[in-house]
């Protein structure tokens, strides 16, 4: 292979012959090692490469042929969905309902982070005793360095394809009437394979088993058992056993929900799991808390409180709404138990998905 000068000459030796240049029927690597502004010549396809970054064991290659196919070289995720917003280097996409998540260009070596937390369980109702609080949507996420619900560390990176993705996002569970009845819990939330468990539904009634999920809703207040949570993703409700007067808190992504202690008139109703901290949005928040436990003793003020995470409290004492809540909005949250009221609903749930698109 001879270069043409201008005016007609040509260097015979060929381009293998000139320093700093490699002349192959392949492309290069990322381990070719060489020095800055190195040419590479591809001999079968007739592309070029100009090496950008000599790194060790990390070159980078750009494509000065037809500017497309670098080598170890990063670009940009392209994609729509969900409310968008930037956070320095990184673009974030915030689902408060269910959605599509479209990519239009997947990049090159850049995957994304995300955030799936589930609805949150319902509070139980009793009119023979206390309902328990509401466990917490499932929580998982993969941020690097963040915690999972459950105390399990970040889960493993993904990679995402230039493709349209399902996004899910699980509703609470509806409030349990003022005569008791079923425990409800909330629904899942879903990203490309990543399910959380929606959070299960405080006890309701004497002996109505709390129902398990992301995290376990809590124990009615004559105890019908906790329910448990999901591994990786949440905690266990609290328990109860007083003859109804106090009722346990539901589970939180970070905690077993609270116990009920004391009995009759001095019982206490159990608070609610705390959730657990992210910062994938840019600002740091709690999600996924349980919802507090119901109360009709005459302690003061002896009601559950919901858990940091959009939980809950339960209500204070007999027919009353006083201290009772739902669970926040797109947290997770459970709901509160209550005694011969409305329980508090299950918080919505949400997905964040983020990725870097400058500086990469």
């Amino acid at each position: 292979m001879a270069i043409t000068i201008n005016g007609g000459g040509t260097i015979t030796t060929g381009v293998d012959a000139l320093d700093d240049v490699t002349v192959s029927a392949s492309d290069p690597t990322a381990t070719e090692n060489v020095s800055l502004g190195h040419l590479w010549i591809n001999t079968t396809t007739g592309e070029q490469y100009v090496c950008i970054n000599a790194t060790t064991d990390d070159n980078q290659w750009a494509n000065t042929g037809r500017g497309e196919d670098n080598v170890n070289m990063t670009s940009p995720i392209v994609a729509t969905g969900g409310t968008i917003t930037t956070d320095g280097d990184y673009k974030i996409h915030t689902f408060t309902s269910s959605g599509t998540f479209t990519v239009t260009d997947a990049g090159k070596n850049v995957g994304v982070e995300y955030l799936v937390v589930a609805g949150g369980g319902a509070g139980g109702n009793g009119n023979s005793g206390s309902g328990g609080g509401g466990g917490a949507g499932g929580f998982r996420t993969n941020v690097s360095g963040a915690t999972s619900g459950g105390g399990a560390s970040a889960e493993a990176s993904m990679a995402i394809s230039a493709t349209s993705y399902a996004v899910t996002v699980g509703a609470g569970g509806s409030s349990v009437g003022s005569s008791g009845g079923t425990p409800q819990s909330g629904t899942d939330s879903v990203f490309n394979g990543i399910t959380s468990t929606g959070g299960g539904g405080g006890g309701s009634q004497i002996s109505t088993a709390a129902l398990s999920g992301g995290s376990g809703g809590g124990s009615e207040g004559a105890n019908g058992g906790p329910g448990s949570g999901t591994s990786g993703q949440g905690y266990a409700g609290g328990s109860a056993n007083n003859g109804g007067y106090a009722a346990a808190g539901g589970g939180g992504a970070g905690a077993v929900g609270g116990d009920a202690s004391g009995s009759g008139n001095s019982a206490i109703a159990g608070s609610g799991g705390i959730g657990v901290q992210s910062s994938i949005t840019g600002a740091t928040t709690y999600y996924a808390g349980g919802g507090g436990g119901a109360d009709y003793s005459s302690g003061s003020l002896s009601y559950g409180r919901g858990g940091s995470g959009g939980g809950g409290g339960g209500s204070l004492s007999n027919s009353s709404t006083s201290g009772l809540e739902s669970g926040s909005a797109n947290t997770g949250g459970g709901g509160g138990g209550s005694y011969n009221v409305a329980s508090g609903a299950g918080g919505s749930g949400i997905v964040v998905i983020r990725y870097k698109y400058q500086n990469l």
